[in-house]
Parts: structure tokens; sequence; C-alpha cells
């Protein structure tokens, strides 16, 4: 049975033109129809019937369409005041669709109608609650969210000439995420949300969830001392770890911050120029915070010039390879050659990896562009040996991302397979700094790729994170010696102290040397002695290309 049967009344009332938009005079109507035409047929009947004279008949029907059309009249006004209270509500309802209006209406009244008003005007109330922290409330964190944030600090804007936005966003999220799943993601956010709430305290400053991994927070005439020491504050926040899921998370966080250098006081604006400051302060490493100037947005607009540039590099064949030789310091033969990246621009011209490898890390492209390298070195080698000359190591870097990828050990075996180079030919070259990001993830991969029957060499040693204690753990065959160190080594006793220590050390556990930068002869001479096994810098060779270094190692082999 339909539920709403008990309306075809209404909706036959409904059907009639003058009557259709108007409940009101749809009651009139019944109203008048039901108390005036059955007194209306009984006056005329009685009148009909000849119990009166013509005059008197006319005179009763007077009186009677007097004495209805006035009860009538009567009996409608009461009805439309009785209705009121129906046609008020419906207004309340109405304003508050379309004007976000909350109603003003009487809840005193016990009876029906007048718990109509008062449940409509809770039910609105309720609503509109529910739909201010739906629209202006992160549901994540419970923080406001942008919309929210920027009117709140625009209000303050017009209180104040020293406005801050301090935007922070938490350090490689994106892996972690992935990692960690969506579910215990958000609730990384949550515990991140609280922990920088209960850091600002009782402080006029606005915090704000703005999406992802980004948070908000806007400083009201605060000095330039107390804003370093607010983002310091921030900061440390982050060194206690997490616990998620009963698992100990350590992460750590950069800030962007934004003051208002003019006149005009724009939230926008701020916010873009802490953006900006934030990017800059993840391209200086992890937990940095860095004020926002405009050469950093002239360095961001190169930025995304290269970037966006770099995405056809790959397509265009612009990107190239150079090798370097590394030369066995008792017989000063090339032994090994480093693949070094290039980027051949269009308009730029030939651009080394230190302008355009950041691009690609934080980009994502670094993936691509290294699985190229790697193909195309492994190719290289493999058509120098298939041309007769000598076998010899090809050394290629591994970038952090690459390390992170999932397939890396599948990806080095199908390249192997695909080029033809036998594994012991090729070295993968990691550096101690993404290593030590997950000891014991490290040491697995490592052991996998190892089990390829590949080399591995410890790249730029001594200068991340200490990892000796560890470096008897790591499955490595080389270790080379930062150029930083061997800069300097025979005039400096702190750098020499340091590639002695390195050099003793990789002998104790039988590891390969080779010490990088190596730039006159005097550094060589110090390097045979202490017993380094292999050098490499702009004294033996620089970079060249495949042509060039293909002739010298030609007359290498002679």
């Amino acid at each position: 049975m339909n539920r709403f049967q008990h309306l075809n009344f209404y909706a036959s009332l409904s059907r009639l033109k003058s009557l259709k938009k108007s409940y009101p005079a749809k009651m009139i109507l019944v109203a008048f129809l039901g108390t005036n035409v059955p007194l209306l047929a009984l006056i005329l009947s009685m009148t009909l019937s000849n119990m009166y004279s013509w005059d008197q008949a006319v005179q009763v029907i007077r009186i009677t369409i007097f004495a209805t059309l006035f009860g009538t009249a009567s009996t409608v006004y009461a009805l439309c005041q009785l209705l009121r209270p129906v046609v008020l509500t419906s207004v309340a309802l109405q304003n508050y669709l379309h004007n976000q209006t909350l109603p003003e209406l009487p809840t005193q009244f016990p009876d029906e109608v007048g718990t109509l008003m008062k449940n409509t005007t809770q039910a609105l109330y309720q609503l509109d609650e529910l739909l201010h922290r739906v629209t202006h409330y992160d549901s994540l964190t419970g923080l406001p969210n942008r919309q929210l944030f920027c009117d709140r600090f625009q209000k303050q804007l017009l209180k104040t000439s020293r406005p801050t936005v301090l935007l922070l966003s938490l350090d490689d999220f994106t892996a972690i995420s992935n990692t960690l799943g969506h579910s215990a993601s958000n609730i990384l956010l949550g515990q991140v949300s609280q922990r920088l709430f209960v850091s600002l305290g009782q402080s006029c400053a606005i915090l704000a969830h703005l999406s992802a991994d980004e948070f908000a927070i806007a400083l009201i005439d605060y000095s330039i001392e107390k804003i370093v020491d607010q983002s310091q504050t921030l900061l440390s926040t982050f060194k206690k770890s997490f616990t998620i899921e009963d698992q100990s998370i350590r992460i750590t966080a950069s800030i962007g911050i934004s003051l208002n250098s003019g006149s005009q006081q724009d939230v926008e604006k701020l916010l873009q120029h802490a953006q900006i400051a934030l990017y800059q302060a993840k391209e200086k490493g992890r937990c940095q915070y860095q004020f926002y100037s405009p050469d950093i947005n002239a360095q961001l607009q190169e930025r995304l010039t290269l970037e966006n540039d770099l995405h056809q590099a790959l397509a265009n064949h612009e990107i190239t390879i150079y090798y370097q030789p590394l030369i066995d310091l008792k017989t000063q033969k090339i032994v090994a050659l480093e693949a070094l990246v290039r980027w051949q621009h269009p308009t730029r011209g030939l651009l080394s990896p230190t302008k355009f490898i950041p691009i690609a890390e934080a980009s994502g492209l670094i993936l691509s562009i290294g699985e190229w390298i790697l193909r195309t070195a492994c190719a290289q080698n493999h058509a120098w040996q298939t041309a007769g000359l000598p076998p010899i190591r090809m050394s290629v870097n591994l970038s952090g991302r690459q390390f992170d990828h999932p397939n890396l050990v599948q990806t080095v075996s199908q390249i192997l397979m695909e080029t033809g180079l036998a594994p012991t030919y090729l070295e993968l070259e990691v550096t101690e700094s993404f290593l030590m990001e997950d000891v014991e993830r490290s040491i697995d991969l490592l052991t996998q790729l190892k089990a390829t029957g590949i080399m591995i060499a410890l790249d730029d040693f001594g200068t991340g994170y200490s990892s000796l204690s560890y470096l008897k753990q790591f499955p490595v065959n080389m270790l080379k010696i930062d150029r930083s160190f061997i800069h300097d080594v025979a005039s400096n006793p702190n750098s020499a102290a340091v590639t002695d220590a390195i050099i003793a050390l990789a002998k104790s556990l039988n590891l390969g040397i080779t010490a990088e930068g190596i730039e006159a002869q005097e550094q060589v001479d110090y390097l045979q002695l202490r017993g380094c096994h292999e050098g490499q810098g702009f004294y033996f060779s620089r970079p060249l290309p495949v042509d060039q270094i293909t002739q010298l190692l030609i007359d290498n082999a002679a």
C-alpha cells in the first residue's frame, strides 16, 4: 500500500490552477464550502417550499447570505491566524535554504503546531551547526580548513601591520603514506595536528589544516625573533616519535615563512609566498625553515621552467651520459668508469646534474631518468666489450628514490639481461645518508642486489651519518672517500687523519678504496703512500662524452 495515499484529497486540490501554490487558499475553500453550501441549500429549500411569500423569502435569503458571509469571513480570519505558525515555519525553512538565515520562532506552545515550530527551530540550528562544521573544519584533524583560516586571518589583518604565515609540511609524506597505508596516515595526521595545537598553546595563533600534510599557522604582531623561536619550537615537536598501530614512526617537517612586506595585506598572497619559502626549505634538507624573499620566487620560477622542460628531455633525446675514468693508482690504468648524467638543453646548453637532478628527485622524474642511465651505461659497457676492449667496471649512481622503489632489484636484473652485461661489470653507488633512513631494509636490499652478482660502492663516505657501527653489516665492496677530504689531504692534518682512518677501515674490512676529486700530483702521491686502490678526478680526466671516452679506452688498452 502506498504510504502517501492519504494525500489524495490534498493532491486533487493541488491540481486546481488557482489553488496550486497556496495552502491557505485550499483551507479557505474547504471552510467556505463546508460551512456555506449546506446552510444555503437548506434556506433555498425552505424559501421555495411556498411557506413564505416572495418578499419574505427574499428577506430571509438576504439575511442568511449576509450572516453566512460574515460568519465565513470570521471563520476564514480565524483559520488564517491559526495557520500563521505553519506559514511562518514554512517561510523560516525557505529563508534558511536560500539565505542561511536562522529562524526566530516561538517555542513555548505545547500543542502540535508549537511542537512543529520548536522542532523546526532546533533542527535548523543543529543543521546549521553541522553545515558550519563540515564547511569550515577539516573532518580528519578537527582544525579549521583553508576557508575558515582565510576568513579569520583576514579579520585579524585589519588590526595589525605585522601578519605572518607559517606553512608547515611533513618531509617525504608521500613515501611515508605509501608505507603506512591510507588509514594509518590519517591517524598520523591527526596526531600531528594535536602536537601542533599543544605546541602553540595559549598563543593568539590561528592553526589550520589546509590539505594533505600541510598546516598553516597565522601569527599576529610577532617580532622576527619570536617567529624564529616559534618555528624552532614547532619543528622540535617532531623529535619525539609517533606511535601508529603499535609501530614507532619518526618524521620531520619543514616550514615556509611569509611576512607582510607592504601596505596591501592579502591572505592568499601570504600563503602563496609561504608555499614558495616552504619549497626552498625542503630543498635545503629535512627539518628546516625558510623566510620568503623575491629572490626565492625568481629561483622557483626558473625551477618550474626547468621542470617543465625536463618532462620532455628524455623523449627529445636531450639527456646524455658522460663517463669519468677511475684509475688504478699502482698501474695508472683505467679500471672502471662512472656514468654521469648531463642535460643538453636546447637553449641553456649543457647542464650539470647539480642543476637538474634535485628537480628530478622532487618531481619523481628521477625514476625514469635513473632507469635510462642504468640501461644506457650497461648497454655501452657491453658494446665496448663486444668491440674487443678489455672489460671494466661501470659505476652508476642510485638516487634515494630509486633505492626506495620496490622493484629496484627486478629492474637491475632485467636491464642486465636485456643488455647482456655480466653482473660482475656493474657497480651501483649508494650514499650512506639514505641507507641510514631504514638500516634493516637497506641491509636486506643491498643483500638482494649483491646476490645478483653486481658490486656495491658506498659513495661520499665520511660525510653522512657516521655509520661506522653499521658498515660491517652493509654488504658493500667499495668505499669512496669524499672529495672534501681529498681536496687538502696533503696540507690539512684533519683531512689527512680522516682519509687515513677511512683507508685503514676499508682495508680491515677487505673493501676496495676509491678517492674522489683528485686534482694534483701531491694528492696522488699521498694516496699511493697510504695504499689507496683507485683514484678519480680532473687530474686524470674530466667526464667525457662517449666518443672521447672510447678513444681513451682504446689508448688505455694499447
